[in-house]
């Protein structure tokens, strides 16, 4: 309890929660009758987990279907179908997202490689920055709710 209070101390006073996170967590390990061996078997083991393998590897599915070609296919096949209606590309942005969603199966993948394309496009043809940003992060988790209730 004691090492909470210091961490929420020291966020209070602005030091970075990283800082704060280390300080609370070495205050805690000299405090208690832990050894060190113990303390490391417990990090790794922690860190053993699919879910948390999983994050960077779908953002490195979503930079090789960039670097290959498949995001700007899926982009020309959406403008193709709704580009030229008004707002045209904020649909193709989330008919992206839909499409990108049923082969990577992921939001994150989604965000990280369309996010790329999509936002600095979308600013050059007049929307605002946060207006790109925000519906590419919402258009990103639709597809995979799509996705779950039609499988």
């Amino acid at each position: 309890m004691p090492s909470i209070a210091l961490m929420g101390t020291m966020l209070v006073f602005g030091v970075p929660l990283v800082f704060s996170i280390i300080l609370a967590m070495s205050f805690y390990i000299s405090a208690t009758p832990i050894s060190i061996s113990l303390v490391s078997q417990r990090i790794f083991s922690g860190l053993d987990s699919y879910s948390i393998l999983a994050v960077p590897l779908f953002v490195l599915a979503g930079e090789l279907m960039n670097k290959s070609g498949i995001t700007s296919r899926i982009i020309d096949f959406a403008n193709a179908l709704v580009g030229h209606f008004r707002g045209g590309l904020a649909q193709v942005n989330v008919w992206s997202s839909v499409m990108f969603a049923g082969i990577s199966g992921s939001a994150v993948a989604d965000t990280s490689a369309l996010g790329r394309v999509f936002i600095p496009q979308m600013e050059k043809q007049g929307y605002s920055k946060e207006f790109s940003s925000a519906l590419t992060a919402a258009s990103s988790v639709i597809g995979p709710m799509i996705r779950q209730v039609f499988l």
